[in-house]
């Protein structure tokens, strides 16, 4: 019996030396990534360069119902809107997307109207010299066609053309 115990006993020291091996081997490696964040970027090696330039993207959302019941704004109106009031000062380009939209009005109503979406794309060097003229462009739809608001949605990104 004791030759049994002897090799069962060796068995498991040698099974204990092997797990051990493992999580010391394999520690270091868990710890580390318990030091890196997921919401951060990878570092980046010369092969995995981020290509483009910073841009920022605006994106303005235009209802085209009126609180006040009266006539909803047409194409025609929001083109020659974009026209006189947006290609000034964006002359470089611009996106219009047609659209079908639903929100909360300022009487607590859910509004669902036709919509359009405005895409502004510009060097985010210029962000700061161009957030007037997009402030502009909402308070002057807001102002024209008596709406509550146009929503505003900034995202930065990089862009190759």
């Amino acid at each position: 019996m004791p030759l049994a115990l002897s090799r069962i006993s060796r068995t498991r020291l040698a099974v204990t030396a092997a797990v051990a091996t493992v999580l010391a081997v394999g520690a270091p490696a868990a710890y580390a990534s318990f030091d890196t964040d997921p919401r951060e970027p990878e570092t980046t090696t010369t092969s995995q360069v981020a290509r483009g330039k910073a841009y920022t993207e605006t994106r303005l959302f235009f209802g085209t119902e009126r609180p006040d019941g009266g006539p909803d704004v047409t194409d025609k109106q929001f083109m020659r809107f974009v026209d006189v009031e947006v290609t000034p000062s964006f002359p470089d380009g611009l996106t219009v997307q047609d659209g079908r939209g639903q929100w909360r009005d300022s009487n607590g109503r859910v509004e669902r109207e036709r919509s359009y979406e405005l895409i502004l794309l510009y060097r985010t060097s210029q962000a700061h010299k161009l957030d007037d003229d997009i402030e502009d462009i909402r308070e002057d739809y807001v102002r024209r066609y008596d709406q509550d608001s146009v929503a505003r949605l900034d995202d930065r990104l990089r862009v190759d053309f």
